[in-house]
């Protein structure tokens, strides 16, 4: 059985996702067979295993009664779980660095893994007007080191619907909201993500309901995460996922293409730059 803790400074979770492969292995059970008495699906055990999901405190005490292995998951449950984003946020956003496809549908802002430092920021304020610049500064900083799984060239592919309203939603600034749409362009024209712009022309459509994150793993079943005001879940169970995944498709469906999509968002960017918006 697992005998000493693992050391925290390296990659707990997933330290601890493959002690658990190792421990159910040893006792003779499926990834399904573990999931049942402890009421989650062979797929979420998988993803504990893969290191994409957290191991709480009570399913890790559960786990070491299974399969005997002495508390082990017990006491180092915690240094797996750390995270410096949201509670509602953190599965998903640790999930992402790990995937190797991310699509999302984007109806208001821009997408984290898309923004510019100035775009943050004044996101940030607007959600915590009286939060002070320390904390703006740490939530900011977390927000763009997100976006460091960009600087791989091909993985993970990422493609992204905008709604209409995301590229005509400014702040007090203007050439914010232009500096964040070049960006946008220049990684398109970079061939390193995929966007379409789902323009208002398109009528009530199927993610009207909010916005959605599809992730894709190398090795764990895919991941579906929804989110709303100060909160979010994550899906893995495979129909729930293939309903999003459809969702998804739909939308993409209805959008304008990739071509017709990057001219639209350059035009506004030279109209902001410009203070010619309406």
């Amino acid at each position: 059985m697992p005998g000493k803790n693992l050391d925290p400074s390296s990659s707990p979770r997933a330290l601890l996702g493959a002690e658990l492969r190792v421990a159910r292995k040893r006792a003779g059970l499926s990834q399904a067979e573990l999931g049942e008495p402890l009421f989650v699906s062979g797929s979420f055990i998988g993803q504990l295993e893969a290191g994409i999901r957290r191991m709480h405190l009570e399913l890790a005490r559960q786990i070491d009664e299974i399969l005997g292995t002495d508390g082990f998951f017990a006491r180092n449950c915690g240094a797996a779980a750390k995270s410096k984003y949201p509670d509602h946020f953190a599965a998903a956003a640790e999930a992402e660095a790990l995937a190797i496809s991310i699509r999302e549908y984007a109806p208001q802002i821009i997408p984290g893994l898309l923004q510019t430092e100035a775009y943050a920021r004044a996101i940030f304020r607007a959600y915590q007007p009286t939060a002070t610049e320390e904390a703006i500064d740490e939530l900011v900083t977390n927000r763009l080191e997100r976006s460091a799984i960009l600087d791989n060239k091909t993985t993970p592919l990422f493609w992204c619907v905008l709604d209409e309203a995301v590229l005509r939603r400014a702040g007090d600034d203007p050439k914010v909201l232009a500096a964040a749409l070049r960006h946008i362009a220049k990684l398109i024209r970079a061939n390193r993500i995929i966007v379409q712009v789902l323009p208002f022309s398109a009528g009530f459509h199927a993610g009207m309901d909010g916005s959605l994150k599809l992730m894709a793993f190398a090795d764990a079943p895919p991941l579906a995460y929804v989110d709303g005001i100060g909160m979010g879940q994550l899906f893995d169970d495979p129909a729930t996922v293939a309903k999003y995944t459809l969702t998804y498709d739909l939308l993409t469906a209805s959008a304008l293409s990739p071509s017709q999509s990057l001219a639209l968002i350059e035009s506004m960017a030279e109209e902001y730059e410009n203070d010619q918006h309406a």
